[in-house]
Order: structure tokens, then sequence, then C-alpha cells
């Protein structure tokens, strides 16, 4: 219902007023001016916050109690990332200090460790001192470490116990496991959350509402170490949230369900009760993507429980859940009409008509994640801004995007959360090659970046590729480029998943009514005996909307479009040395399946997923061969 700001200020006046009386009360020493001034402040200080709530756009069934803590938590958030953002300017002035301030800090830490003192970290006073002393290091480097510290062993790498091992998504090889602590988590809340929110309602003022958010998250499975600690995904969970749950117009017992599906159907089924829905947010594009498809199969369903206050019979859920659960329904069969019309006029642009006062979408999606950024701007979400606000990963945050509005993703790096330094693309190969540091690197060019984050990885080539777009006073602002782990390279090639992508987009332009919906690459020796004997290839998966077969020359426009992008893989095609690229299109839904087939195999939860371009498995591109429709 509406809300008259008079009709609820005026009794929370009385209580606040009432609560003053009863101090003074317990309190007869206090000077008979002082109770009268505190009542006015109280009272003023009530009517403004009231007024200021009364003022935001917020949802019609919010009640008192749920605005006020909501509007309390964006107001100590807004706080906090003004100040976060002070700090983090002042840090983009003198970077070179503050980079090596935040690299003895992690050293002088964990110097009493075994790895501590192995490296001499109490002896090294400086970044020149840090960068003869440690080598160059890759995961390999640490595996047995991490499983000392699994199976119980303290002070092995890092001082502290890790409050999780995390696991990494295994986009560019086999998950690793990875330490994370409390400094990583409160270095992604505050240079991370809290700053890209203060960008955010700066760029978009619309933003700062006190609408609902649907965030697309799971709860994860988590398994034990030998020493009992969890193993899982590093990412926000609905545990980790459990004090912001309020926001989002998902309830809490939805996230004790099990089941991704039935998870996100719930998802779905609430975001849907709610016309005056702000945001929709995931950790990835691709994530917000598949809700869209899931919600396109089973909209029907959905506008039917919304019609008649139920839960769909088709989840598995516990009675005594579902109970709980269909005891926040109620028949609404005025919204069901209104959704069954949207519904009825198609899926473009369904966002803006599904929730008319939809004002961003909130994920990543550069990256493996760009392309499905790019069909939901041009389907689905039509006429929504998207901001991309992290650059991060299993190993901490790297940096922040401080221009939401900007259609090229560019990121800050965060000069306290991780010591950086960069690899030069010319010298990736090189057996001993030598960094440059942040206030070295020359704008245009590629590096891979190597760091020294506060969770135990020290001169970690952490395997992505980064291109130097320009500097944020002396601080670096990079564009990501490509993983290491996800080139094609059949003859030294090196065809990056950017530079493919680039390619497939022009080739699927110039086929008439194609919409690629995603994609895959493997390598020709990947594939083995099961595509017989020919010169290296590559073998390109498609799922495409609008065609289910290709001629045999639009099918060769893919590789022509390679070739132009690609002067040395243009040569080895001229010489016969890599033969043409064989494009395969695939059933729909096929990358749906794959997905699960992937997280299956790695354990990776729907939060962090990130799809495989480049297949390094025989058994995902058998899969793929099985589904080919042409």
């Amino acid at each position: 219902m509406a809300f008259s700001w008079f009709r609820v200020a005026a009794p929370l006046c009385f209580a606040v007023l009432s609560l003053v009386v009863a101090i003074v009360g317990q309190n007869r020493a206090m000077p008979p001016p002082l109770p009268a001034a505190l009542g006015v402040c109280f009272l003023a200080g009530t009517v403004l916050i009231w007024r200021d709530i009364s003022s935001k756009k917020k949802g019609e069934t919010r009640t008192f109690s749920s605005l006020l803590s909501h509007y309390v938590a964006v107001k100590a958030v807004g706080w906090l990332g003004r100040r976060q953002r002070q700090k983090l300017e002042a840090d983009t002035l003198n970077v070179k200090e503050v980079q090596e301030e935040t690299l003895l800090k992690r050293l002088r830490k964990n110097a009493n460790t075994c790895y501590g003192k192995q490296y001499d970290f109490s002896s090294i006073h400086d970044t020149d001192g840090f960068r003869t002393r440690h080598p160059i290091t890759t995961y390999e480097h640490y595996r047995e470490l991490i499983m000392r510290i699994a199976s119980g062993q303290e002070k092995v790498l890092i001082a502290e116990k890790p409050l999780i091992l995390a696991m990494t998504s295994g986009t560019s090889g086999p998950s690793s496991m990875l330490l994370s602590t409390k400094d990583t988590n409160n270095e992604f809340f505050l240079q991370g959350v809290a700053v890209c929110l203060d960008a955010m309602w700066k760029a978009l003022p619309a933003t700062d509402s006190l609408q609902r958010t649907t965030k697309f998250f799971y709860t994860p499975t988590f398994r034990q170490s030998e020493a009992g600690i969890p193993i899982g995904p590093n990412s926000s969970t609905p545990a980790s949230s459990r004090h912001m749950l309020n926001l989002y117009t998902t309830p809490a017992p939805a996230f004790e369900v099990s089941s991704e599906k039935d998870t996100l159907y719930l998802h779905l089924l609430f975001a849907l009760k709610d016309p005056t829905v702000g945001t929709l947010e995931s950790n990835f594009a691709s994530t917000v993507f598949y809700a869209f498809v899931a919600l396109q199969d089973r909209w029907q369903e959905l506008v039917d429980d919304i019609e008649q206050g139920k839960v769909s019979s088709a989840l598995v859920l516990e009675p005594k859940l579902r109970a709980r659960l269909e005891a926040l329904m109620k028949p609404d069969p005025e919204r069901a009409a209104q959704l069954r019309a949207h519904f009825q006029d198609g899926f473009y642009g369904i966002a803006k008509r599904l929730w008319p006062h939809l004002h961003l979408v909130l994920a990543v999606d550069s990256g493996s994640n760009q392309i499905y950024g790019e069909m939901l701007r041009e389907n689905y979400c039509q006429g929504v801004p998207f901001y991309s606000p992290f650059y991060a990963a299993t190993e901490g945050l790297i940096g922040v995007n401080l221009w939401p509005q900007d259609a090229n993703r560019r990121y800050l790096l965060c000069p306290r959360s991780m010591f950086c330094e960069f690899l030069p693309e010319s010298s990736l190969e090189e057996s001993s090659p030598h960094t440059l540091l942040m206030e070295e690197v020359k704008e245009g060019q590629n590096y891979e970046l190597v760091i020294t984050n506060a969770s135990g990885l020290f001169r970690y080539r952490i395997g992505d590729i980064v291109k130097v777009v320009g500097f944020h006073n002396q601080c670096p602002v990079v564009e990501f480029q490509y993983r290491r782990g996800q080139m094609l390279n059949v003859r030294g090639e090196k065809v990056s998943e950017a530079l493919f992508l680039g390619s497939l987009k022009k080739a699927v332009a110039q086929w008439p009514a194609a919409q690629l919906v995603d994609y895959c690459c493997a390598e020709s020796g990947v594939m083995g005996d099961s595509i017989g004997g020919s010169d290296p290839h590559y073998q390109v998966f498609l799922e495409l909307k609008g065609v289910r077969n290709l001629t045999e020359e639009q099918r060769y426009k893919l590789d022509i479009c390679l070739q132009q992008d690609s002067a040395v893989y243009k040569s080895f095609r001229i010489k016969g040395s890599i033969g043409p690229m064989r494009v395969q299109l695939v059933a729909e839904g096929t990358f749906r399946e794959l997905r699960k087939q992937m997280m299956a195999f790695s354990n990776t939860s729907p939060n962090t997923f990130k799809m495989h371009r480049v297949l390094h498995r025989k058994e995902y591109a058998h899969f793929l061969l099985g589904k080919t429709i042409s």
C-alpha cells in the first residue's frame, strides 16, 4: 500500500518522544534543558528520515520496518562508499608508494610462517628486494602447501586460518584450490562493493531508491577438508548475504532449496510478483541470460502460480518448506493478467514491460560473459542500462569500474588490494621474464598480471592478459583481453578468445536471420579419431537462433573473417599448415546441458561458473558432436 509520510511519522515520533521521556525519568541528574533538546532532535531527525524515505521509489507492499532497514543499509553503504572512494582517489596519486606499502604489509604479516621464513620475508624492505628474492610462481608452486593447510597444518603460507578453501572456476584448466581469508573478503567489500555502489549511484541516480533487487544467486554445496575447513566457491552466497536478504525479492526460505533449477523458478516467481523491481543482479551476465531463457520456457506455469497464489507442484520441495513459501503467496489475478498480456506480446524488451521501473542490470559482462551481455541488451533487456562493476577472481579483487555508463568495460586497478606486476605479452614464454610495475606500464600494451595477494599467493601468474587503456592519475586502467589457457593454438598462431569472438560476430552478421546464442571451440587434436585424419584445424560449435542450417559458403565466412583479423592465422592457412575450420550447428538448449556437465565435473557453483570457450576435455567435445544438427 502507499504510505502517507505523516500517517507513519506521527506515531513514530510519538514513540521516540516516549522513549526520551523514559530515559529522562531514569536519569534525574540530567540538566533540565537537555531532555527537551534531545526530544526535538529525535523528532526532527525522524521526520526528515521519513520524508526522505517517502520521496524515494519503493515497492507498494513494503512494511515500514522493511523500508527502514533498507534505508539504513543504503545510507550506511553510501557513506562508506564515499569514504572509500576518497581513499582510492588519494592512492591513485601516489601509486608507487601505496603499492610498496601494500606489499610490505603482506610480507610482515606472514614473515613467521614456514613460507615466510623460507624466503626470509623479515629481511625484505622494498619492492626490488622482494622481486630479487622471490621467483615468479604458478599454481604448482603452491599445490602441496595448500594440501598441508587443508590437512590442518597452521602457519604454512599465511599467519591466519583460512575461512574457506576456494575452488576456481576451471575455465583454463582443472579447478585449483586457493585460500580465502578475512582480509580478502574485507578488501572486496570495502575497496570493491562500496566503491562501485558509490560510482553507480552517482552515474545512475535512479538506482538510489528503495526498490527491491532480484539477485540470481544460489546456495552452493560445500564439502569439508580433513581439518574441517569448508571447500567451495569464493563468491557471494545467500548465507554470506543473510543480513541483506531483505533487499531482494526472493524470500529466505527459497535459498534452502538445493536444486538450481527449482531455486531459479522461485527467483522468477517472486520477481514477477513485484512490478516495482529496480535492479536485476548476478555475478555474471550468463546467469541473468539463462534466467530469461528459463522464463521464456516456463512463463505460463509462473503466471498460473501468481494467479492462484501457489508454488508449482513440479518443484521438488519438502512439505514444510513448501508451506512456508506458499504462505508468502496470495492469489493475484490482476498481476497475472498483466503478465500474461506482456508475455503474449513477445520477449523482445520484455524486462522493461514486466518491470517498468527497472533501472539496471548489475553483472559482469566482460571477458567470456561479453556475448551474454550483448544478447541481453539486444533482446530481453533492450533499453535497460548495464553496469559491470568489478574485475575480480578467486584470488581476490583486482579492479573496479568507475565509469558505469561507458560501453567499454574498463577497470581501475586497486592499488591496496593486490601488489601487481606485469609481464609484457611478448615475453610470456620466456623462462625468466622481467616484470614491470604499475608506474612502468605503457598505454596500449598487453600484459599478463602477476599478483601478490592477501591470502598466500606471491608473484603469482594469474593467467589473465589485460590491455592498459589509460591511467586514472598514476594508476593503470585496464581492459580484460583473454585467459592464457583459453587460446586456440595448433601451430603457434595463438588466437585469443577476444580475437575469435570478434571474427565470429562479423561472420554471424553475414548469415541472414542468424542470432548467436552460444559457442565454443576445440582444437582438432582434442577431438582425436572422431573427426578423421586431416590437417590441424579448429572445430567450432555454434548454437544459433533463426537458422537451422548453413551453406558451406556461409560456414567458410568464419574462416575468412578470422584470416582478415589475424595475419598469423592467415599465413598458416595460405601455407596449408592449418586446415579450414569446421563449423557445426548444435541443437537448441545444448549449451545449457553442457553448462550442467561442466559444473558437475568441476564442482563449480552456478554463482562462479564461466563457459569454457576453448575445450580441453575430449568428453565435452564429443558431447557437442553428439548434439550436432548440421
